[in-house]
């Protein structure tokens, strides 16, 4: 096959197979929700108040991780300049949210991964203290062999966010946070991350799959001050939608290092039905076939060896229902748009963008709007204008 044909340098084919594996893995493809993803992540962090917390779910598979390592890299070149003169500070700080081993997420463990991804010194050494009123320094408690407290590394992680004043804390795995079997309500433990960064005044960036759904609303200040952005997987029913994943599939098939560029499009049915669109799925599936097809030396991949390879049918299943349980609980249906607006005494039958006048509501014939303007409390006179001034009484 003509080597124009391929994305990728033809002295790449010259090199052994575990390299040419290596140029796979490292390709990012930027498919059109990943870059919309990327592009209002982007404005959140730096257009949101410092304060803020933004959630980016997603379905298992559909790109979460490469997008975080976009946003690190789109951070780390906007503060390049920054840190020169100010070699302290960091563009961001990345951790993962650690599944427990049993029982509650452990935050003693969160906050001590945090303070080493911050390079924190003496990190197993920390000691929350207190201000003398006379000289303004810290007393450190002496308490020689005693481990560190959860609340002494939270201390040093609010510390540890002013001294370095990333843009942005990026949590991984975050659905994580939601692992409790007793003792704490699931506010308070987004409450921690909210104290967090309004202590530090740094955005905190939630990456997790649809288990993150639970912490979108537990309260008002909560919904105030947090962004959703989802990243969904590509639908099949959709026109447009299957139009991309199949651009995705000729975009793969030119980075695979192989002589011969396979036919991915020819089974895109089957490549769709294993991956339910996920391009993740998609990719991780190529890799697991590219390796051993690369090692025996094949110049191509074939329909048989991506069967070998394919996740089972109750794996898809169990994904496919996770995705779309989660897509139903982000959609906003317009039963839900029409309880909220009679709750607001709104027009159910108005959607357009633009707020109405009283004069409209009333050409529009709305009742809720009449029923306010003419129904009052007992006792209550109706509203007119009163005389002002002096009365002078005509008999003296």
């Amino acid at each position: 096959m003509d080597s124009a044909e391929h994305a990728f340098p033809p002295t790449l084919l010259t090199q052994p197979w575990p390299e040419r594996l290596k140029h796979f893995h490292g390709y990012i493809m930027g498919h059109p929700h990943l870059v919309a993803a990327k592009d209002r992540l982007l404005a959140a962090i730096r257009e949101l108040e410092p304060n803020s917390l933004v959630l980016v779910l997603g379905p298992t598979g559909v790109g979460k991780t490469t997008l975080k390592n976009g946003i690190e890299k789109e951070l780390t070149k906007g503060l390049q300049e920054a840190m020169v003169t100010d070699p302290g500070r960091m563009p961001f700080i990345s951790v993962e949210a650690v599944a427990p081993e049993s029982g509650n997420f452990n935050w003693r463990d969160y906050f001590r991964r945090l303070l080493l991804q911050g390079a924190e010194p003496l990190v197993d050494h920390k000691r929350k203290g207190s201000l003398t009123e006379e000289e303004g320094m810290p007393v450190l408690p002496l308490i020689p062999g005693t481990r560190r407290t959860g609340a002494e590394y939270q201390h040093a992680v609010e510390q540890l966010l002013r001294c370095r004043r990333p843009e942005a804390v990026l949590i991984d795995e975050a659905q994580h946070l939601a692992i409790m079997v007793s003792g704490r309500k699931l506010s308070d433990q987004l409450d921690v991350i909210k104290s967090l960064a309004n202590r530090s005044s740094t955005p905190h960036v939630l990456f997790g799959t649809y288990g993150l759904l639970p912490f979108r609303n537990l309260s008002g200040q909560l919904s105030r001050r947090s962004l959703d952005i989802h990243l969904p997987r590509y639908r099949a029913d959709d026109s447009r939608q299957w139009e991309i994943f199949l651009h995705v599939l000729r975009d793969f098939e030119s980075q695979l290092p192989l002589r011969e560029r396979p036919d991915l499009v020819q089974h895109a049915d089957f490549l769709y039905e294993r991956s339910i669109g996920l391009v993740g799925v998609v990719k991780n599936w190529l890799l697991r076939t590219l390796a051993p097809a690369l090692e025996a030396g094949k110049t191509t991949l074939t329909l048989r060896d991506l069967e070998r390879h394919v996740l089972s049918v109750p794996q898809c299943q169990k994904i496919l229902s996770e995705a779309l349980n989660g897509e139903d609980q982000m959609a906003e249906s317009a039963a839900e748009r029409a309880r909220l607006r009679t709750t607001l005494g709104l027009d159910t039958n108005h959607t357009g963008a633009q707020p109405r006048t009283t004069e409209g509501a009333t050409q529009n014939g709305s009742k809720a709007a009449a029923a306010r303007a003419t129904k009052l409390r007992p006792g209550r006179r109706r509203p007119k204008r009163d005389e002002i001034g002096t009365v002078v009484s005509s008999h003296v």
